[in-house]
């Protein structure tokens, strides 16, 4: 029994005699602070742990590929950016990158957001690389987008227009029968027009359904907002509108042709499109501001003119006009 007991402590002794000897030919993690550390596409795991060792996160590059041979599983390594922390040691490290841990940033498509000011944003983001033009306009669906360092921007607006296309589709499957659009394209321009007419998600449909209404009798949509796009592309004007510009008949400017406009305004939002293709039922057929943050509806020209006269007074009461 005692000669048993000596033989375990002998193997134990030797195991971890072998253990600090493996760990010293191995090498270990070297990390002081949290690094990010990139893993170009198609890089073998060879030029990776000599990539780590040039970078001071391993002690050696030799070591960190026999252990990952010895201990690491069969699973291929990814590319892309991983950060690696302090408390993490070459087992850690190796299963970030077969895992695919990668580092993923987010960038913002604000409901209403037009194509110039995506295509700026994306230009903007120095991590992405490539370049691209304006897209489409109408053809982003606005949401958050997840995206690692040194992807295409290309890449980015093509998942973005196929969020669209997806997220269009199955609307349309779901369309009420009191749209007044009988396309897709349209019920996207329809709704580019009600997300720049209402800050409000609880007046979209509404102000949809005044729209629906004039494009049903021919009537002028009259929205401001399609008489500022061709002069800038959706950005903000800066200034009041010109008598000249309200009577250009660009094949945009709705308070100079009837109908829908050639195209889109902006890029709207799920809310926006959902409530082009199922707008209130109303008889209302004009709209004005209320100085709440909302509108005043009228079935009347009449009805309209009087709420033009309460919004009126309450611009003068701001100090807005004399």
């Amino acid at each position: 029994m005692k000669r048993l007991a000596l033989l375990v402590v002998a193997l134990f002794v030797l195991a971890a005699a072998g253990l600090v000897i493996a760990n010293s030919y191995l090498g270990s993690a070297t990390i002081e602070e949290e690094t990010a550390f990139i893993i170009p596409s198609g890089s073998s795991l060879g030029k990776v742990a000599y990539k780590l060792e040039e970078e001071g996160l391993v002690s050696s590059g030799e070591g960190f590929l026999m252990r990952a041979r010895l201990f690491g599983s069969d699973d291929p390594i990814q590319a892309g950016e991983f950060a690696l922390t302090p408390d993490m040691d070459q087992g850690d490290i190796l299963g970030a990158f077969q895992n695919g841990d990668v580092v993923r940033r987010f960038v913002t498509i604000p409901e209403g957001m037009p194509s110039v000011l995506v295509w700026e944003k994306l230009m903007e983001q120095e991590l992405l690389t490539g370049e691209i033009d304006v897209p489409a306009e109408g053809s982003v669906l606005p949401d958050t987008y997840s995206f690692e360092r040194g992807q295409d921007r290309g890449e980015i607006v093509a998942q973005m227009q196929a969020a669209m296309d997806d997220f269009l589709a199955e609307a349309w499957e779901g369309r009420s029968a009191d749209t007044a659009v009988d396309n897709p394209r349209d019920a996207i321009i329809l709704a580019s027009i009600v997300e720049k007419e209402t800050a409000l998600a609880d007046e979209r449909r509404m102000v949809a359904g005044v729209m629906s209404n004039r494009v049903r009798i021919g009537m002028m949509l009259g929205a401001d907002a399609t008489t500022i796009y061709p002069i800038t592309k959706g950005k903000p004007l800066g200034r009041r509108i010109r008598v000249s510009e309200l009577r250009d008949p660009n094949p945009y400017n709705t308070r100079a042709i009837s109908g829908l406009p050639v195209g889109p305004i902006t890029n709207p939002g799920r809310e926006s499109i959902a409530a082009a293709l199922d707008p209130a039922e109303t008889d209302a057929l004009y709209y004005v501001a209320d100085g709440t943050g909302g509108h005043a509806f009228a079935r009347t020209l009449a009805e309209h003119n009087e709420n033009v006269r309460k919004w009126r007074a309450i611009r003068r009461e701001r100090g807005e006009i004399e």
